[in-house]
């Protein structure tokens, strides 16, 4: 199920969205230190994250699905969101260095479609960044944030996913230790948790970020080689006699020779069967051409 986006701007607009906002910007920030001079994609809802790369990148698009809902980001700037087709996503080939997926993946109904499209639309070298509720984390557990929605990931689901996907996984983060719970004081000691979860390891965190290469396979064109007519040699008497040749039922579609006979009547041979036999005067052979 696809939250809406009505739903989404109001999490984000909670204490405990802004707060989730903060430190997952943090680290994806982390994975993308500098993007000066590339165009960026960022497909799902994106906007709580761009705001960092917004001045820096030489273009920033952020897509959102038809089925979820589009609002205008930024609010005073000018617009940079489109209503789009996430399995045909209006722009060339090859035209974007970053691509940025939030809230896109884990509620997709056409999951290898949308995969398919962003490699297509990544140039040579870019790279893309997933973020994907964690399989084992309390945030994929609770339905009362965005996190809770759709279909949550495991790292070594997501690293296969990509993978069947023209994709090579290289970096991997994860954000989001805290409890998804609205406290006044659990919120206020989000930074301290954090820290220390990552201490502790990916296995209990919210949310897994997954960085990727696109991948390009050289593939070498085989030559075919047509079907040439087979001869198949059957032995005859040297006396001149012939024997009545007919086609082995079995699956490989052999000739055998049913019997012999002083002469072989043409006319008696199927119209279906590919080819009349031929004989060969010099070595009183019979050859079948199939």
């Amino acid at each position: 199920m696809r939250p809406d986006v009505i739903d989404l701007r109001e999490f984000y607009g909670s204490q405990l969205g802004k707060v989730a906002r903060k430190l997952l910007r943090r680290r994806i920030r982390q994975l993308w230190p500098d993007v000066s001079g590339m165009d960026m994609l960022a497909l799902g809802y994106p906007s709580p994250y761009l705001w960092p790369f917004q001045d820096e990148a030489a273009r920033v698009l952020a897509f959102m699905p038809a089925q979820q809902g589009v609002h205008r980001w930024p609010t005073r700037d000018p617009n940079r969101v489109a209503l789009v087709d996430e399995t045909e996503l209006p722009l060339p080939d090859a035209s974007v260095d970053r691509v940025l997926l939030v809230h896109a993946l884990e509620s997709a109904e056409q999951v290898t479609p949308l995969l398919r499209e962003v490699w297509r639309v990544l140039a040579d070298g870019g790279r893309l960044m997933v973020v994907v509720p964690n399989r084992r984390g309390i945030w994929a557990r609770m339905e009362r944030t965005p996190f809770g929605q759709g279909h949550p990931y495991s790292p070594g689901q997501l690293s296969r996913l990509l993978r069947d996907n023209l994709f090579q996984p290289n970096e991997r983060a994860a954000a989001l230790y805290m409890p998804p719970l609205r406290s006044r004081m659990l919120l206020r000691t989000a930074g301290a948790l954090e820290k220390l979860g990552q201490r502790w390891g990916h296995a209990f965190a919210g949310v897994v970020l997954m960085e990727a290469d696109k991948q390009i396979y050289a593939v070498s064109a085989k030559p075919r080689h047509r079907r040439r007519p087979i001869a198949v040699a059957l032995p005859a008497p040297r006396t001149g006699a012939t024997g009545t040749i007919g086609i082995n039922n079995a699956s490989d579609g052999a000739f055998s020779l049913a019997g012999p006979d002083a002469n072989f009547n043409y006319d008696q041979w199927p119209e279906d069967k590919l080819a009349l036999p031929r004989r060969d005067r010099r070595y009183g052979q019979i050859y079948v051409l199939f």
